[in-house]
């Protein structure tokens, strides 16, 4: 009996292990598209909160093999930042109701095409997939800044000491912990970050317990809390592609835990596994909240644990559902300044791109190739940099070319075709 007390123990552990992982880069998302909506502190409490909640469902959509959905590895679901310029963007020119309209139809789209994209895999070689993770993380960096130095640029307050010391102390913390630590502490050098900015907001007077104490303690996640959804062709495209770009990322994921458990994936567990990530982001819609996908992040714990068996994740599922329906859990999230996110985000949006460009060494830079990743991540960049660009073609039209990931993922794509030709079918 004791033995089998401290085996559930010691899985709940590695379950929380899972949670702590990817909780840092999963609540950045809300904190930001929230933010960029300009949410009051009640609205982000509840999208923080609804957010956990469906974190550990689409988990459990994942995990749980059935007929059609469930890829039955050790993953944990949240949602990616490769989501988060296309959210902003269709919220701020149309509004939440087509942001989640568009969410549910890129669901519907993944959920549909799963069986065939397992099977275009070849389309999308290490040129593509490293230009677009590189794309990703040197897009947002300009975010980091603005939220660096206080959020609103068009404050009195931007720049001021107070923010540029709370974003840079974020940042050390996060760098240092990096350098000179290893194993789970290094996996949630973010979080440990955000805790040390938050800590010296509240010594310097910063920070205010209000959201907190206003809080209630217990709340299930409503459909359509923020708006009924809404449907519009060009943010419906918008997030198509940008959950095309989540589905190429995630299908590096499965095979990379795929060899950390020592299992084989074929075409119908990737299927699986697209379609569990398409219901997930049909329900995000519905309840408002974002669309998910795998998180990378959970690949390191795997790998550090040695625990290949799905029961800690099961744990960590559950974790974060019962954290979703506690809205203190999602207040206490808004108490981080949004310098100290800034910080944090600076490091982690700049080893994406990192990551993105590790991933290009292994290609060979013959004129063909540069001229791929020059092009679509210098497109992406451009018109990310430079939105107004667009501003006498049709509003609709400005939601997709405004976009720099979707442009540059797509260029990319289209110019590997081009300059290289269809890859060959492997036998």
């Amino acid at each position: 009996m004791l033995e089998k007390q401290q085996s559930i123990i010691k899985t709940a552990i590695l379950g929380l292990q899972h949670l702590l992982a990817m909780y840092s880069g999963d609540i950045l998302v809300p904190l930001l598209v929230g933010g960029a909506l300009g949410f009051n502190t009640q609205q982000m409490t509840y999208l923080v909160s609804a957010d956990i909640f469906m974190c550990g469902i689409a988990t459990l959509l994942q995990i749980k093999r059935t007929p059609w959905t469930g890829i039955g590895l050790p993953v944990v679901l949240g949602c990616a930042v490769e989501y988060v310029a296309p959210l902003q963007q269709i919220g701020k020119t149309l509004g939440p109701g087509y942001m989640y309209g568009g969410i549910i139809a890129a669901g519907i789209f993944i959920f549909l095409i799963s069986g065939i994209f397992a099977k275009l895999q070849r389309f999308f070689p290490t040129l593509v997939t490293g230009s677009l993770i590189t794309l990703v993380g040197f897009t947002l960096i300009p975010v980091a800044f603005q939220n660096i130095g206080g959020g609103d640029s068009t404050a009195k307050s931007f720049g001021a000491p107070i923010n540029l010391l709370l974003g840079l102390v974020t940042a050390l913390v996060i760098i240092c912990i990096n350098i000179w630590t290893h194993g789970f502490i290094q996996q949630i050098s973010v979080l440990i970050g955000i805790v040390v900015g938050t800590v010296l907001a509240m010594v310097l007077g910063q920070v205010g317990f209000a959201p907190v104490s206003a809080a209630h303690w217990f709340q299930i996640p409503q459909l359509f809390y923020f708006a009924t959804p809404k449907f519009e062709w060009s943010s419906i495209a918008t997030m198509i592609l940008a959950a095309l770009t989540c589905m190429i990322e995630s299908t590096g994921v499965y095979f990379a835990l795929s060899e950390v458990v020592e299992t084989d994936l074929n075409e119908r567990d990737l299927a699986d596994g697209y379609r569990s990530e398409g219901l997930a982001a049909i329900l995000g819609g519905l309840f408002n909240t974002f669309p998910y996908s795998t998180f990378s992040q959970n690949v390191g714990i795997v790998q550090l644990s040695g625990i290949k068996k799905l029961k800690p994740v099961y744990y960590s599922a559950f974790f974060l559902i019962i954290l979703g329906m506690i809205p203190k859990v999602g207040a206490i999230a808004n108490l981080i300044p949004t310098s100290v996110l800034g910080g944090a985000m600076l490091v982690m949006f700049g080893m994406v791109g990192a990551q993105g460009i590790k991933m290009l060494t292994s290609v060979e830079m013959t004129t063909k190739n540069l001229l791929v990743i020059a092009i679509s991540v210098g497109l992406g960049l451009g018109v990310t940099s430079q939105p107004q660009l667009f501003h006498f073609l049709p509003a609709s039209v400005q939601t997709i070319l405004s976009n720099g990931m979707v442009i540059g993922s797509m260029t990319a794509v289209v110019m590997n075709l081009l300059l290289n030709g269809a890859p060959r079918k492997q036998a």
